[in-house]
This record gives C-alpha cells, structure tokens and sequence, in this order.
C-alpha cells in the first residue's frame, strides 16, 4: 500500500530495530482501528515488534501461533507465524523474516480473529 496524502508517517527503523510492513491492505485499515480503539496499547505493541517480535517474555501476549496457524506464506515464502494481544480482543498478528530483519503485518483489528474459535 502506498502513502498518500493524509496517510501518517512511518519511521524508518534505525540500530537495531526491525522494519515493520503492512503484507495486506486489510491489515493497514485494521491497524487504524486499532490505534483509534487503543492507541496506548497499539504503540506498546509497535514498540515490542520493532524492538523484538519473537520475544517471550510475556507469551500472553506475544507468541508463536501453533498447528496449522504456526506458519504461512507470504510471496512464496513460509514464515514463522506469530500473534500480538493488543486489547482484549485486538490482535495483531505478524510473520517474522529473520534474513531482511522485517515483520509482515498480515492481520489487525479490534477483534479476535474467527480462525482460532473452535
């Protein structure tokens, strides 16, 4: 998705940070929401992936989805799958290329993801 007028700035990272990167459009308009809904913990959550996206100090909430959601691909390439807790449904969930030192998002919103409830 490219910027346009209007579109806020994103700050490129810089020593050891990681690049963050929208891989779905959806993923871009949830992220608003998510920063509309919860803006503290959406910057808590921005925070934590440019600083270590698969950190485990707090697997509540931040951790490597499991089973058929541990992994998926992006541009013909499979990824570690992981997933931030935001709020109490928000989620935001991210894969991790280790090679460029970026992290996918794939999915943001307000609300729990349909593919984990049983």
């Amino acid at each position: 998705m490219s910027p346009k007028r209007g579109d806020d700035v994103a700050p490129p990272p810089v020593g050891t940070e990681w690049r963050l990167r929208f891989a779905t459009s959806d993923a871009a308009k949830g992220w608003g929401d998510l920063c509309t809904e919860a803006p503290g913990n959406a910057r808590r959550c921005y925070e934590a992936l440019r600083a270590a996206p698969t950190d485990m100090a707090d697997p509540d909430r931040q951790h490597q989805l499991r089973g058929r959601l541990a992994t998926a691909s992006l541009g013909g390439t499979s990824y570690p799958q992981w997933e931030y807790e935001v709020a109490a449904g928000g989620r935001v969930r991210y894969l991790v290329d280790r090679t460029n030192r970026t992290v996918h998002l794939v999915y943001a919103s307000p609300r729990h993801p349909r593919d984990t409830d049983s």
